[in-house]
């Protein structure tokens, strides 16, 4: 069949799909769920026959969008926070997967960058750092701990002011997408070069290892949580530069709503960091080797099964418990 032919002979459908997802029109989840079933035999078809087709992605979008849907309105004895984090983030996660791996390349990109100019210009790290930083961290390092900058300042004092400043990072990163993306590149620019500088230096100065085991114990949520308020802030530059069949309005309402979710869900991990580097950072050289690897490793097990593997199963948990329906 013609694609023109296609999507004429279902073009009502779809419409009716959009009503019951996004309209005024309710259906109850059974409903819903019979919708779906024809829904998703139309996205194969057209995954088959016009797999580079917009009619494709259209179809995917709204698949993605009414088995969300039915999710959300099953009856459950599971509250509201608990849903958010178990099934609404993850759904939309894998919805927009494609922009948190944008994020992540971008983020290797530019810490690769980072770590080029500082290996080629000895100014470099300086010119990013500052020389007061670059000056105590080398102070730091003759004294036998290289990461000592963490020890500054109390506990509650450190665990505080961090995990504000984090979070207004997090927040320009997300928000600042608005700007077609464009803000999102720059916070995540600024951030990527200091932190590739960053931990050349360390290399330079013979101390890698060391810093390993101090930063990356709270650094290891930190860095990860701010490449998805990235990714989040891309979707929402991307819900206005690509509106697809929805006027751009629309567009950018469904793309804020749905990426402002996905940004509040990495706040949990920003203050989880936060209390890291204020409380277990400043004894990263202290504590026995195992302990610190442990700590990071286990933080980045912990965040990385939430936002790159959970959503999978996630997904194909619902859609099987749909297909079933």
């Amino acid at each position: 069949m013609r694609e023109v032919a296609f999507i004429k002979q279902n073009k009502e459908k779809w419409l009716n799909f959009e009503q019951a997802i996004f309209g005024k029109a309710k259906k109850n989840p059974d409903d819903l769920a019979s919708l779906y079933v024809h829904l998703v035999n139309d996205l194969s078809y057209a995954q088959t026959y016009y797999p580079k087709s917009k009619t494709t992605v259209y179809l995917n979008y709204l698949a993605a969008q009414t088995y969300q849907k039915i999710y959300k309105t099953k009856r459950t004895e599971t509250n509201r926070i608990q849903y958010f984090f178990t099934t609404e983030v993850p759904l939309l996660v894998y919805q927009y997967r494609r922009y948190i791996l944008y994020a992540f390349i971008t983020f290797f990109l530019l810490t690769g960058i980072g770590v080029l100019s500082a290996h080629n210009d000895d100014s470099f790290v300086r010119l990013i750092l500052g020389d007061y930083y670059v000056n105590m961290t080398l102070e730091n390092i003759k004294d036998g701990n290289p990461v000592a900058v963490y020890k500054s300042g109390s506990n509650w004092g450190s665990f505080i002011g961090i995990t504000l400043n984090n979070l207004k990072v997090g927040a320009m990163s997300y928000f600042w997408g608005i700007f077609l993306g464009i803000g999102t590149f720059y916070v995540l620019l600024q951030n990527c070069i200091m932190l590739g500088s960053f931990q050349y230096f360390f290399y330079q100065e013979n101390v890698f290892w060391e810093s390993v085991r101090g930063i990356w114990i709270h650094g290891s949520m930190e860095i990860f949580a701010m490449v998805i308020e990235a990714g989040a802030g891309f979707i929402l530059g991307a819900s206005i530069l690509f509106p697809k069949t929805y006027s751009r309005l629309d567009s950018f309402k469904i793309g804020f709503k749905n990426s402002f979710k996905i940004f509040i869900s990495t706040m949990p991990f920003t203050f989880a960091a936060g209390f890291l580097e204020g409380f277990i950072t400043r004894y990263a050289l202290e504590m026995p080797t195992f302990l610190s690897i442990s700590i990071i490793l286990l933080t980045l097990s912990a965040i990385s099964f939430y936002y790159l593997i959970y959503p999978f199963k996630v997904h194909q948990k619902v859609k099987k418990s749909v297909t079933i329906a």
